[in-house]
């Protein structure tokens, strides 16, 4: 397992993050509706893990339940990050869209592996019964 620092941003740069990420250790798609919605991809890692380095001026918060509350730039419309809390999957965290990493070789994505969560009925250590479209 290895450790690399990532610099990450919304589209028009306005928001702008490094985050301390093993790939190694997977990376997650929800069925939750906000995920399938938005196809998410995400890597979840530590608070301490993550430094927002610009924009927080620049972020809005969306938040449908008591788990996440989204962070996403209010001028681009990109969904940068997330925080959350969710016991089940080890407390506080960071939810890093991979999508937003700037300086990710495709090759390190597709070594990723994947594992995919059921939010949409709470049940978030239990794979969906369909996964395809996620």
């Amino acid at each position: 397992m290895t450790t690399k620092t990532y610099q990450g941003s919304c589209h028009c740069k306005r928001v702008r993050y490094q985050v301390d990420l093993d790939l190694a250790k997977g990376t997650g798609r929800c069925n939750c509706t906000l995920c399938t919605k938005l196809r998410a991809w995400s890597a979840n890692v530590k608070p301490d893990a993550f430094k927002l380095l610009s924009g927080e001026d620049a972020l809005s918060t969306y938040s449908k339940s008591e788990y996440m509350q989204y962070r996403f730039c209010r001028h681009c419309g990109v969904q940068a990050f997330g925080t959350g809390n969710i016991p089940e999957l080890g407390g506080a965290f960071v939810s890093v869209k991979l999508g937003g990493l700037d300086d990710v070789e495709p090759a390190e994505l597709i070594a990723a592996p994947i594992r995919f969560f059921n939010g949409r009925n709470n049940r978030w250590m239990e794979t969906p019964a369909e996964t395809r479209h996620l």
